[in-house]
C-alpha cells in the first residue's frame, strides 16, 4: 500500500470563477466580458463543473440560461468567497513597498476628464504611481484589482462613491459652424455626428426639447468620442456634447453650444473607490483632488 495515495481533486478555480461570475451576472455572455474570455469557454467551465459534481447549474434555453435550484443556492457562497479572495489579494498587494494605484475609466473620461487633472494629482502625490486603463464597462471593483473607477453611471448611493458631475448633454459643434445655428430646427439639413456608445443621444435631445429631426440617425458614427470631438472641432458637423468632457474645448473657444437647451441624463460621473477611503490615506487625498 503506498504511504502517500492520490488525494480527491477538487473542481479547477477557473470553473468555479466562471460558475459565480455567471450567476451573479445572468448568463454566460456577460460573465465572459468580466472574466476575458469567450462566451464558449464559460460554457465549457461550467459544463464540467457541473459534470465534477454531478449535478446540473443552470438550465440551458434558447432565450439563454436560467441558474437551477442549485445553482441558485450555492451562488451566495461562491459569491462570498471570491469577495474575501478579492480582498485578501487587495490587502496582499497594499504591502508593496512602491505603491501604485490603478485607475479604471471609460475612454472618453480617461482621455478628456482625467489627462488634464493627472498633473496636479502628480504634484500632490509625487511617491504614489498612476496606472490607467481604460475599459468599455466599469469593472467589478471587489474582484479586479483597481483602486477606483470613473464612468457615467446611475449613482447607487453608497458610501464609496462620490457624484463628480450630473451628465448633462447640449447639442456642440464649431464656431463657424455655429454662426448657421439659431434654433434647434436650423440642425434639419447639417450633419449630425454619433457616439457609438451612446447612439441613442440625439434622440433623446430632440425629444426633450421637441424638435423634428429627419434622418436622425444618419451621419458619421465614432467608437471613440475623442475622435468625435476633433471631428466637430474641424467643422465635420455637430455632435451631442457630454458637459463633463466638452467643457475644456468650450472654455478654450475650441467649440461652441449654439442652444441653450441642455438635458440631464438619468446618468452621472460617477467616482467609485473598492474600498472606503481612510482619512489621509492615498485614495482619501486622490478622490479629493478629482472631486475639488
Amino acid at each position: 500500500m503506498s504511504v502517500s495515495p492520490p488525494r480527491p481533486k477538487g473542481p479547477p478555480l477557473n470553473a468555479l470563477r466562471a460558475f459565480e461570475a455567471a450567476a451573479r451576472l445572468g448568463g454566460f455572455a456577460n460573465a465572459s466580458e468580466e472574466l476575458g474570455v469567450t462566451p464558449g469557454a464559460i460554457s465549457q467551465h461550467i459544463k464540467a463543473l457541473e459534470d465534477w459534481v454531478g449535478v446540473a447549474l443552470f438550465e440551458r434555453r434558447s432565450q439563454g440560461v436560467k441558474l437551477t435550484e442549485t445553482g441558485a443556492d450555492l451562488a451566495p457562497e461562491f459569491g462570498h468567497a471570491f469577495d474575501a479572495m478579492g480582498a485578501a489579494v487587495r490587502h496582499l498587494r497594499s504591502r508593496a513597498k512602491n505603491r501604485t494605484l490603478h485607475i479604471a475609466a471609460l475612454p472618453s473620461i480617461a482621455q478628456l476628464w482625467l489627462s488634464p487633472r493627472l498633473p496636479q494629482v502628480r504634484k500632490a502625490l509625487p511617491n504614489l504611481g498612476l496606472s490607467v486603463s481604460a475599459t468599455e464597462l466599469p469593472p467589478n471593483l471587489s474582484r479586479e484589482m483597481f483602486d477606483l473607477s470613473l464612468f457615467f453611471k446611475a449613482p447607487e448611493g453608497h458610501g464609496r462613491e462620490v457624484v463628480l458631475a450630473p451628465d448633462v448633454i447640449t447639442p456642440v459643434c464649431a464656431p463657424e459652424l455655429a454662426k448657421q445655428l439659431k434654433t434647434p430646427e436650423d440642425l434639419v439639413g447639417q450633419t449630425l455626428l454619433h457616439d457609438a456608445l451612446w447612439p441613442g443621444d440625439w434622440a433623446l435631445w430632440a425629444r426633450s426639447v421637441g424638435v423634428d429631426l429627419p434622418g436622425l440617425n444618419r451621419g458619421p458614427s465614432f467608437s471613440l468620442y475623442a475622435v468625435a470631438l476633433e471631428e466637430a472641432k474641424h467643422g465635420a458637423g455637430v455632435l451631442i456634447g457630454h458637459k463633463a468632457l466638452v467643457a475644456g474645448a468650450l472654455a478654450r473657444g475650441e467649440l461652441v453650444a449654439p442652444f441653450t437647451a441642455q438635458i440631464t441624463t438619468p446618468k452621472s460621473l460617477v467616482l467609485e473607490t473598492a474600498v472606503r477611503p481612510k482619512p489621509g490615506d492615498d485614495l482619501a487625498r486622490i478622490t479629493a483632488l478629482l472631486a475639488g
